[in-house]
């Protein structure tokens, strides 16, 4: 027997028209190239929006066409977010930290009939524009557009703000994202409306990132990178108030937003948390932060040392999240169960830099090397396991990366964790970055993370580098503090507290920097490459 519910399909058409209904009046910030700041709200968007998605239309744009966007994080950004899929297209978000080859793979592969491009990103796409065929270029921007691409405003200017949202299936497709490509080609993630849907229910719980019309959500992570989060759908559906950095995301930039427009939640990755805090440490008394209830912090593990300096030093909390591309992205939060605050601050503090449990209709597991499910005991290691609506079941237009979802639907993460009683997920390390030596797992992550927390080390990476006698061991790259200095011997001593021999680095290169992907996470491969002379034994 059937449930007697009505037949309600789960579309971004809903979270549009209830911005429009209900958050008028909401405000939608962003800040221009020239830093000046741009006021809107939802009310304007949702008229806005319609006009886009009428020009889109007469563009010739078809039910399935990929519209692409290389641009950062604003207002008109988000009205293509929206524009695009009601309409019936697909909005495909690029990358411009790619190089211009990965970005020419990208287009090409996703065959994008429209392009929109922030006027300061022409020169990004001019590298590779004469290898796409987009239809048309639009330009977002405050001038004229350069020959041959159309002013976004005059694109929309004589349109009607009424737009008719043809009947959706819940099930069509809304939104592509590109993973980063550190190992072989990007491979495209295809979300349906039903799966943003889910995935903004889920992400928008008390327990999860908890966000509501009481809110001031600053997406520091970029609109190009797994759609900011879902942040962009987020805070239309509950109301939030949105603020956009535009291109400026130095330490300055985003402080000095959130006192100006009272921000109560941010959310980028570990590297640029780790600039605010040195900001933060530099000059405190600065900038107000009182506002600022949570700072989540995704797309690689965050140091422990991280989150305690954060609480201790500015009374600010770190809210550590873990997901991919290929989950929309959300998979787990870290929130301290109600009887784990009469834990000692210290253990809370550990529990705290683990990735957490995972969030409503996400289910993990960790597969060993024997091929069986790990038990939950926190000590055993294994693979990585996902399954839930808003995960992807194949890539897009790639059968070659089917081996990543197995036979009896689980999306293999590629991630090496542990899982305790509790259900909380510690990630030990990427399963092409763990170190075995003489037989036995190091992890990295574990390394680094505690690096991190010596005073004089701003960044640190550990990589596996070749040993005659234990076929891997680790080194440590490690970048120092403006002005402070530390040895080796000082190093490994102050690892030798937590670790015990056979884990520290066989040696400690001191660099520059750390070469990062285009989304801001070390880049091992690169670093692989710089020590594959490096001579251990």
């Amino acid at each position: 027997m059937d449930g007697l519910m009505m037949n309600f399909p789960l579309t971004l058409a809903h979270i549009f028209d209830r911005a429009g209904r209900y958050f008028s009046q909401t405000e939608v910030v962003s800040r221009r190239p020239d830093k000046s700041i741009h006021r809107t709200n939802y009310g304007e968007f949702h008229q806005r929006t319609q006009k886009l998605s009428n020009a889109l239309v007469k563009l010739g744009v078809k039910e399935g066409e990929r519209v692409a966007t290389l641009a950062w994080n604003h207002s008109r950004h988000l009205e293509v977010y929206f524009g695009a899929p009601l309409m019936g297209g697909v909005l495909h978000t690029l990358n411009p930290r790619l190089s211009a080859q990965d970005l020419t793979y990208i287009m090409n592969h996703a065959q994008d009939a429209v392009l929109f491009v922030d006027d300061c990103l022409l020169p990004v796409f001019e590298k590779f524009r004469q290898n796409v065929k987009p239809r048309h270029i639009v330009v977002f921007g405050d001038g004229e557009a350069p020959a041959g691409t159309i002013a976004y405003e005059q694109l929309i200017g004589p349109e009607k703000p009424a737009f008719s949202i043809p009947k959706l299936r819940e099930e069509q497709a809304a939104g592509l994202c590109y993973t980063s490509g550190t190992t072989g080609k990007p491979k495209g993630v295809l979300y349906s409306h039903k799966s943003l849907v889910l995935h903004s229910l889920a992400a928008a719980l008390p327990d999860s990132v908890g966000a509501s019309q009481q809110d001031v959500i600053l997406p520091v992570v970029p609109m190009f990178h797994v759609n900011a989060w879902g942040i962009p759908f987020i805070a239309p559906m509950v109301g939030s108030k949105l603020v956009f950095p535009g291109p400026h995301l130095d330490p300055a930039s985003l402080l000095q937003l959130v006192e100006d427009e009272k921000v109560t939640c941010a959310a980028g990755v570990p590297t640029v948390w780790l600039a605010i805090l040195e900001a933060l440490d530099k000059e405190p008394g600065r900038w107000n932060t009182k506002s600022l209830q949570q700072m989540v912090v995704g797309g690689s593990a965050a140091p422990q040392s991280m989150i305690e300096a954060f609480e201790k030093r500015h009374g600010l909390h770190v809210l550590h999240a873990w997901g991919m591309t290929e989950m929309s992205p959300i998979g787990t939060i870290c929130r301290l169960k109600p009887r784990m605050r009469k834990l000692p601050e210290s253990e809370q503090f550990r529990v705290r830099a683990t990735q957490g449990f995972a969030v409503p209709l996400v289910e993990v597991r960790a597969i060993g090397e024997n091929g069986n499910e790990a038990p939950w005991d926190g000590k055993s290691m294994g693979e990585l396991h996902v399954r839930g609506p808003f995960i992807a079941r194949q890539y897009f237009e790639n059968p070659a990366e089917e081996d990543k979802f197995t036979r009896d639907g689980w999306f293999r993460t590629g991630d090496v964790v542990t899982i305790d009683g509790e259900g909380f997920v510690r990630i030990t390390d990427r399963s092409k970055d763990l170190i075995k030596s003489g037989g036995e797992w190091i992890s990295s992550v574990d390394l680094e993370s505690a690096l991190m927390g010596h005073p004089a080390v701003k960044e640190a990476a550990v990589v596996a580098v070749y040993h005659p006698k234990w076929a891997e061991r680790p080194v440590a790259c490690v970048v120092l503090k403006e002005g402070a200095k530390a040895s080796e011997d000082e190093l490994r001593a102050f690892l030798g507290q937590k670790f015990a021999k056979f884990q520290l680095p066989d040696a400690f290169v001191f660099m520059p920097a750390i070469p990062r992907t285009a989304t801001g996470k070390f880049l091992k491969t690169a670093l692989r490459e710089q020590l594959k002379e490096f001579k251990l034994g």
